[in-house]
């Protein structure tokens, strides 16, 4: 690549462009297990798991997978948490030739069947918890067995105890399995390390389905290769020049099932051969906070939400929990205020800087450099590799001068191979090897790049994606309900917040918590709006096409905060 002027803005030990070597993404575990065989990989609750005791149950589970019938292209699911049984199911899933499709465990069961019959998937590992609920829904998939796992397996012993005596059949946990489901435990006993199959997987190899949502509101997998995800994971490294290989713990309080968690977080740890210290539910202060001050994790990727409650926290605010391990932190998914920013790196004496991925480029394609110039509402540079532009929104091919709004476009070994099952949508999306990402944005003299906007109306509450559409369609769903336009609007704590326009049929009567149980029952928590505001009418085009922007302009305007 030719000089760019990000390239001045790298720090010394950064390179402009790195060698990758080609080989599958559970390279990296293997290196890690034969090199630190005694170090941690996954801490839970007390308990360890080295990295040579990991690499072999790995082995173990890819050799049961390919007894079941696991070979190169077929997709098996992962359902569950932050786990160290993730990682299990992650890398064998990999090891057998298999496919990823982890999927969110919020998700309810209308989003479960059109990930699974749009996949193919038949196969999936879940925990005992979500059991009862994939159950309910595999009628309608193709998931033809189950293999099963639960939280209690990897807690430390008296931990283990407490769990099974207090809380294993109140939370759901304690489960019969049904006829071909498997419990992930026996596998492990029936099958060696020696069972593991070995198959040539090649950087163009698929690894990974990963969904998100999608302006139609059916959500799309975008299809992330080997080497996609092998050139990402060390873009990442690259960018943490100081991280000490084998001597780094990272806090993995992100979800794992989504891009981010899993290529910024886990295997950017794995690679580092790091200790990734799990956190089940993000959500869970006390465990975050407690895992801070046990483990002492020296590297955090997470979003806005996270260290904006970590700043607040009543505990850190008092001094009682010491949060003076971590050094280095990107954030992603959403805007990272300034306040929120200043205030983390003074509490930690680490930095946190915000940085710029997509789904379709799993996962980071800029950031703010850790210890350079860090820009307030920036995105951050170009890693190395990755090419970006500024394209016109009149034509989409004029490339813009700098300073000038348009079309935010970029180039790299991390852009996705295209979207499953959607020819059209992956020509809309790749064009010459561009990778249109939908986000409005300008660049300024120095490289540094700025959103303003999101060409696609992406709502991201705490980091999560939400399509305006999708939330439409449910609310529309009530028979008392005439019109709705939902989009996001600034919210101090989550960074942005779902909220939903409503219009009645006549006559009818409806209140703001009876759309928000509406939509509890039909979808994720998180998509849930959390502000409902009924109207006689919308604003709407010539066509008839509800203004979205409109709506959250006037809302602005009706706050106080129009700009």
């Amino acid at each position: 690549m030719k000089e760019r002027p990000w390239f001045k803005h790298y720090e010394s030990e950064v390179p402009k462009s790195i060698e990758y070597p080609e080989v599958p993404l559970y390279h990296f575990i293997e290196n890690a297990a034969a090199k630190y065989p005694d170090q941690a990989c996954a801490i839970f609750k007390g308990s360890e798991i080295t990295y040579a005791e990991m690499d072999e149950i790995i082995n173990r589970l890819a050799g049961a997978l390919a007894a079941m019938g696991v070979k190169k292209g077929t997709p098996v699911g992962i359902f569950m948490p932050n786990s160290p049984q993730f990682v299990m199911a992650f890398y064998a899933i990999l090891k057998a030739g298999g496919i990823v499709v982890a999927t969110n465990p919020l998700y309810t069961a209308r989003e479960i069947e059109h990930q699974m019959k749009d996949s193919g998937t038949e196969i999936m590992l879940v925990m005992s918890n979500f059991y009862s609920m994939i159950k309910e829904v595999q009628p309608k998939t193709p998931i033809k067995t189950l293999i099963v796992t639960n939280i209690k397996e990897y807690l430390p012993g008296m931990l283990r105890f407490l769990f099974t005596l207090t809380k294993e059949k109140k939370d759901g946990h304690r489960v019969e399995l049904g006829e071909g489901d498997y419990w992930m435990q026996d596998l492990l006993k029936e099958y060696s390390a020696a069972d593991r199959p070995q198959i040539e997987m090649k950087p163009k190899d698929d690894a990974l389905y990963q969904y998100s949502g999608g302006t139609t509101g059916l959500s799309k997998a975008a299809i992330a290769t080997h080497g996609n995800l092998v050139a990402n994971t060390m873009q990442i490294k690259s960018w943490l020049p100081s991280a000490k290989e084998g001597g780094e713990i990272v806090l993995m309080a992100i979800p794992m099932f989504h891009v981010y968690g899993m290529v910024a977080g886990m295997s950017f740890g794995i690679a580092a051969a790091a200790s990734l210290v799990m956190v089940p539910n993000p959500r869970d202060m006390g465990d975050v906070l407690g895992s801070i001050a046990k483990y002492r994790p020296t590297i955090y990727p997470g979003v806005p939400a996270m260290y904006n409650a970590i700043n607040n926290h009543p505990d850190v605010k008092a001094g009682k929990v010491d949060v003076s391990s971590i050094k280095a932190c990107i954030s992603g998914s959403a805007p990272l205020m300034r306040e929120t920013q200043a205030t983390f790196e003074e509490l930690t004496g680490g930095k946190l800087v915000e940085g710029y991925g997509l789904s379709e480029a799993p996962t980071a394609t800029h950031c703010n450099p850790l210890y350079g110039m860090s820009k307030e509402g920036s995105i951050g540079v170009p890693f190395p590799d990755v090419d970006a532009r500024i394209i016109s929104l009149d034509d989409e091919v004029t490339v813009l001068e700098t300073g000038e709004i348009g079309e935010l476009v970029l180039k790299g070994p991390q852009v996705m191979k295209g979207y499953l099952n959607m020819p059209t949508e992956t020509t809309n999306a790749i064009r010459d090897g561009w990778l249109y990402t939908g986000d409005i944005a300008y660049m300024d003299e120095d490289g540094y790049f700025f959103i303003v906007d999101r060409k696609k109306e992406l709502i991201k509450p705490s980091g999560y994606q939400v399509w305006p559409r999708e939330v439409e369609e449910v609310i529309a769903e009530n028979p008392k309900v005439l019109e709705v336009g939902v989009a996001g609007i600034p919210d101090a704590y989550r960074g942005e917040t779902v909220k939903a326009w409503v219009v009645l049929k006549p006559g009818e009567t409806l209140t703001a918590d009876e759309v928000k149980a509406w939509c509890k029952e039909h979808m994720a928590a998180f998509k849930v709006p959390t502000h409902v505001e009924f109207r006689d009418e919308l604003p709407k085009t010539t066509i008839g096409k509800v203004l979205r922007r409109e709506l959250v302009r006037q809302d602005r305007e009706k706050q106080g905060t129009e700009d």
